[in-house]
């Protein structure tokens, strides 16, 4: 398709609502000012396509009512679409499926689970030409004045918290290596907020959801598989908006970063000491704050749309709106219940019977509060799990901070 330096419209059939977003980020990823839009079956993609063409049709294979070769075959019959780019998505790859496409001319024929980074290289030459320079990205103008009507207005479709800084180069060596196996992938993205929780999502979602609900990395990672989770990796890597640029959100986000890790780390440690499950633990001491970071997040969209931002609107956002942020996140995302209620434990919330893992993430809230070690002993959390005697006193000194460290509060 020859480059234009119109906005150009893509169209993308995909019932997988994770898979539609993907796609939609490397689309945006490649041409920031593309009209992207997205049905979820072959009839309604057909239906668009008759009322105007596309400059890029992205089609899943197996879309319902009609698949993606019929709907490839229904395009190329028009006398004005046999130039119109196609790309297919199936997970048919033997040779009787890929010699029936081939003769519909489509301009790539890629197998599930795709890579991701390569379907990212084929769009840049689809949608911008190799010697185009990418255009200038411009975001919308603000519609509400006032910043935390802006927050409010964005919680519920809100992206979630950003990708930390000290994970990317790691992220970015993973993506490069589908041949890597499931345990090093895991040590990387276990240690980020937002990928933990967009690949328990994932995998628990209508699609992929057979058994008892995933609520570690470890297991959504083999519900996934390398190649699918890789994918939703780099659709969180490429959203605009993934990076922090202003300094004072940068410099906030680094010591909810270290809270996090060392809320998880700790909870996981406690654990494993009692006999329980520290990597379910471990996963939700590391959520605890991630409405405090989505909320960064959204504040660096206020500015970059121009809104002004002062420090202190900086600090009465995050006091107002975090725990709002992260509940939203973890009722969106459809996180088990199970999950959510432990999140929620860190901050003796709920009420009733208490599992020994939801009370290990209260005593370790109490533990980060900096609270004396005999306070903590004599607590309830402490009474109720029977901790062993001197158990307190050997947590690692690098798991708890010094007495003065304070916990930003963040309601289920």
């Amino acid at each position: 398709m020859p480059a234009s330096p119109a906005r150009p419209e893509v169209l993308i059939a995909e019932a997988n609502p994770w898979t539609a977003d993907l796609l939609v980020q490397l689309v945006l990823d490649v041409r920031g000012d593309a009209v992207v839009n997205t049905v979820t079956d072959g009839h309604a993609a057909l239906a668009r396509c008759r009322r105007k063409l596309p400059d890029l049709l992205i089609a899943d294979g197996e879309l319902d009512g009609l698949d993606g070769v019929e709907l490839l075959r229904q395009v190329r019959r028009h006398p004005r679409t046999p130039a119109l780019p196609f790309i297919l998505i199936s997970r048919r790859t033997d040779a009787r499926s890929v010699r029936e496409a081939m003769p519909l001319a489509p301009t790539a024929y890629l197998a599930k689970p795709f890579n991701a980074e390569l379907l990212r290289q084929r769009l840049k030459v689809l949608l911008r030409g190799s010697s185009e320079k990418e255009p200038e990205y411009k975001r919308p103008a603000l519609l509400i004045n006032d910043l935390y009507e802006y927050l409010d207005s964005v919680r519920e479709q809100g992206q979630g918290a950003p990708l930390l800084d000290d994970v990317r180069n790691a992220v970015a060596t993973s993506l490069q290596a589908h041949d890597a196996d499931l345990g090093e992938l895991e040590k990387t993205f276990i240690r980020d907020p937002q990928i933990t929780a967009r690949l328990i999502a994932a995998a628990n979602s209508a699609a992929e959801h057979v058994g008892a609900p995933c609520q570690t990395v470890g297991q959504a990672l083999q519900r996934l598989g390398i190649g699918r989770c890789l994918n939703l990796v780099l659709g969180l890597a490429v959203q605009r908006n993934a990076r922090l640029s202003d300094e004072r959100l940068m410099a906030l986000s680094a010591p909810l970063a270290e809270a996090a890790m060392r809320g998880a780390s700790l909870a996981a440690w406690l654990a494993r000491r009692l006999g329980l499950d520290a990597e379910l633990c471990f996963t939700a001491g590391l959520l605890h704050n991630i409405g405090d970071l989505a909320v960064l997040r959204s504040l660096q969209d206020w500015q970059d749309a121009g809104g002004v931002l002062s420090d202190e609107q900086i600090a009465a956002a995050q006091k107002s709106h975090s725990a709002k942020f992260g509940s939203a996140l973890r009722i969106r995302w459809r996180l088990p219940f199970g999950l959510r209620e432990l999140v929620a434990a860190f901050y003796g919330k709920g009420s009733g019977v208490f599992s020994r893992e939801a009370l290990v993430l209260n005593l370790s809230a109490e533990l980060l509060r900096g609270e004396p070690l005999e306070s903590v002993a004599e607590s309830r959390p402490a009474r109720m799990l029977r901790l062993p005697t001197g158990l307190l006193e050997e947590i690692p000194q690098s798991l708890v901070p010094p007495p003065a460290a304070e916990l930003v509060s963040e309601a289920q």
